[in-house]
């Protein structure tokens, strides 16, 4: 499975990379929007690329070899931006984009469980650190379950998933993908959403969320762009879901004494795209540009 970027033309429409200008992929991923932007900004400007993953990281290291010192990548959490832009010496950063997706490589990625459609050890974490999805659905109570499903999903059957999830791993531990998939198609109405997605998205969507603390990361990123952000400097976020769009949303507004909102509403791929890449439906592009 190849990765394609989403909203590509839009983000570097946003963005609008200049030669000499300095840039910060914050969830570079497969650098599908990193080569584009590089290409731009050439021969002087400057990317720093950031990703969790070291399986990403090297991959792009091979893959941007001939960009020489025009592209820096780190390992690290976006979250940490301010932190590692200075470690790498990287200021005047003229625009930053955060692609909230994950890669098609972590998706098919055995050891992290991320999808619901592979039998895979029951892990989640995109950095490999901290608490497994496993140990949560094994460890935490019903009501616990609940509101980690509830408030990190909008599952409508959050407290039937929760407690048979509980009444299951009484039997035998829940260690896998497709044991907690078995878990949620059975605690949910036969009829689910009339099959438009899977009775698991909703809940591993939550679990991952939980694992990888992504909205208080995003959070965290969103408050210290600011700093590291150039006057007149641009930045676009993509999201997936509501939950990560909301925090966006409510984030520019906050500033409105700091920031322009570019797009009114957000923004969204169209039926072409789609067609190319069903993932992009549930994209959401919002920018801003730093007065």
């Amino acid at each position: 499975m190849s990765h394609v970027p989403v909203l590509l033309k839009e983000t570097l429409s946003y963005l609008d990379p200049k030669p000499g200008e300095n840039f910060v992929d914050a969830t570079v991923g497969a650098g599908g929007h990193t080569e584009e932007i590089v290409k731009m900004i050439a021969p002087y400007g400057k990317l720093l690329g950031i990703d969790l993953s070291k399986t990403a990281i090297d991959k792009l290291n091979k893959k941007l070899s001939k960009s020489g010192s025009q592209v820096i990548l780190a390992r690290g959490n976006f979250s940490n931006i301010k932190k590692i832009a200075y470690n790498h010496t990287m200021d005047n950063i003229d625009g930053i984009l955060a692609d909230l997706g994950f890669s098609s490589d972590e998706l098919v990625d055995p050891t992290l469980g991320l999808s619901f459609k592979l039998n895979a050890p029951l892990d989640m974490r995109l950095g490999g650190e901290g608490e497994t999805a496993a140990s949560i659905v094994n460890s935490y109570s019903a009501d616990d379950l609940t509101k980690i499903i509830r408030e990190y999903s909008e599952e409508r059957f959050a407290s039937q998933i929760a407690k048979a999830i509980v009444i299951a791993r009484r039997k035998e531990r829940i260690l896998t993908t497709t044991a907690l998939v078995e878990v949620i198609a059975g605690a949910v109405p036969k009829s689910y959403e009339r099959g438009r997605i899977h009775p698991a998205t909703r809940t591993f969507q939550a679990l991952r969320i939980a694992v990888n603390n992504e909205l208080e990361n995003l959070e965290s990123f969103l408050e210290q762009s600011l700093d590291v952000l150039n006057s007149g400097g641009r930045i676009v976020i993509i999201s997936f879901h509501s939950l990560e769009d909301r925090i966006v949303k409510r984030f520019f507004r906050k500033h409105l004494d700091k920031f322009e909102i570019l797009t009114k509403r957000p923004i969204q791929a169209g039926e072409e795209e789609i067609a190319k890449n069903p993932r992009a439906r549930s994209a959401k592009l919002r920018a801003a540009k730093k007065l």
